[in-house]
């Protein structure tokens, strides 16, 4: 419920101490979901998820005071000072989990159980990306595409050593947050549609994970003989989130690079259009050991007859939307 609420309030407010008490809220509510298995692993993610979340929001409130200072406005969309603008974007990047403030993401993810790591992926970077598109007017552009191009760089890079599913998927979001900002300037609509559809195949994603109890690439080779159909429709998901083009992981980075493209801003989108290449290799890594890499001998898994239903139901429809929106995507256009 606090969740909600801060996010809630920080969406929907237009007062900078408003923003800045949403935020806190939620700061506060998700620290017992990361340290609730009481392991110290738990409890080291949850006090580096404190320190660099309350660094952020400090860097927020003194944005929001410098600008109010010398302008006397406390209205988000009326961020005009220079000083503040630079100081807004370091807050919200650290918020966010922008390179070069990356480094808490992957470790927080990991210490966190899959639920709770769904919830850092998705809704706890709603509200911060609200306040990127509220105030990207006043924005340096050229910082936001060096910082663009270092996520999709790093967050593909990096991505390619790891065993550790949750840090696999913390680069993930790091290399898609890449592609949110680079066209945060000249299309906020796009922004928030790249945010709504990686939410949605991020969430079909990390309850697969947690259905079959995946942890590592170890126990995703064996993971095939529990639950066969789970799993491949758990490979088309990660390859959707890659974004190959049949899938609806394809659809915002074509039109990102669309929308680049109209800008003359060709360079920039080939390489991001490139650097995706590095995702894309460690996304049929893991399809490939989710479904094509059998273990060696049977395995003593008991078969999964009774689960959660209602979860079940759920994973379906998520994975479908993940598989199968491209196709409606003329709709969708339609509707944003």
């Amino acid at each position: 419920m606090s969740l909600l609420l801060g996010t809630t309030i920080t969406v929907s407010s237009n007062h900078w101490m408003m923003a800045w008490t949403g935020l806190e809220i939620n700061t506060l509510a998700i620290i017992p979901l990361i340290s609730k298995s009481h392991h110290p692993r738990a409890i080291e993610a949850a006090t580096k998820y404190f320190l660099t979340q309350a660094a952020a929001s400090t860097l927020l409130l003194f944005s929001s005071m410098t600008n109010a200072w010398f302008t006397g406005q406390w209205d988000i969309t009326q961020l005009t000072h220079p000083t503040s603008c630079l100081l807004l974007t370091t807050a919200v990047s650290i918020k966010l989990g922008l390179t070069p403030f990356h480094f808490w993401f992957p470790e927080v993810l990991q210490g966190s159980s899959m639920t709770t790591g769904l919830l850092l992926a998705t809704l706890m970077k709603f509200p911060p990306t609200a306040l990127l598109i509220l105030t990207s007017p006043s924005l340096n552009p050229t910082l936001l595409t060096t910082m663009a191009i270092a996520s999709a760089a790093l967050g593909g890079w990096m991505g390619l050593n790891q065993t550790q599913i949750r840090k696999v998927l913390a680069f993930s979001s790091i290399s898609h947050l890449g592609w949110m900002t680079i066209i945060l300037l000249y299309n906020p609509k796009l922004t928030l549609l790249t945010f709504y559809l990686y939410c949605l195949m991020t969430s079909a994603i990390f309850l697969a994970l947690n259905t079959t109890k995946i942890t590592n690439l170890a126990t995703m080779m064996t993971a095939w003989t529990k639950i066969p159909p789970l799993t491949t429709t758990l490979m088309l998901a990660l390859l959707s989130l890659a974004g190959l083009p049949p899938l609806t992981g394809f659809l915002p980075k074509w039109l990102i690079i669309q929308e680049l493209t109209k800008q003359e801003m060709t360079p920039v989108a080939t390489t991001i259009a490139l650097l995706s290449l590095l995702g894309l290799f460690f996304y049929l890594r893991l399809a490939y050991c989710a479904t094509i890499t059998l273990p060696p001998n049977s395995s003593n898994h008991m078969k999964h007859w009774q689960t959660n239903k209602s979860v079940h139901i759920l994973i379906t429809t998520l994975i479908s939307l993940s598989v199968l929106l491209l196709p409606l995507s003329p709709m969708i256009f339609t509707t944003t």
